[in-house]
């Protein structure tokens, strides 16, 4: 059973459920095209992160986003 995790960072713009579909089906076409996988039992998890769940360079992306507005 594949399963593919998307992880998004999570933005002013939020993802709309029309999006996350779209991206469900792709991911699925996609592992079953490619690697001949059972769309039956092809999962996939869309995950959003927030800017403070997840960093760069030591410092979280809301920290980075606040010192890039001063």
């Amino acid at each position: 059973m594949p399963l593919v995790n998307i992880k998004l960072a999570k933005e002013d713009t939020p993802v709309t459920p029309e999006q996350k579909k779209a991206l469900i089906e792709g991911a699925t076409d996609l592992l079953v095209k490619v690697l001949n996988k059972n769309r039956a039992t092809t999962v996939v998890l869309i995950e959003e992160l927030t800017p403070d769940s997840w960093g760069i360079g030591g410092q979280s992306v809301q920290e980075i986003r606040q010192n890039t507005k001063k």
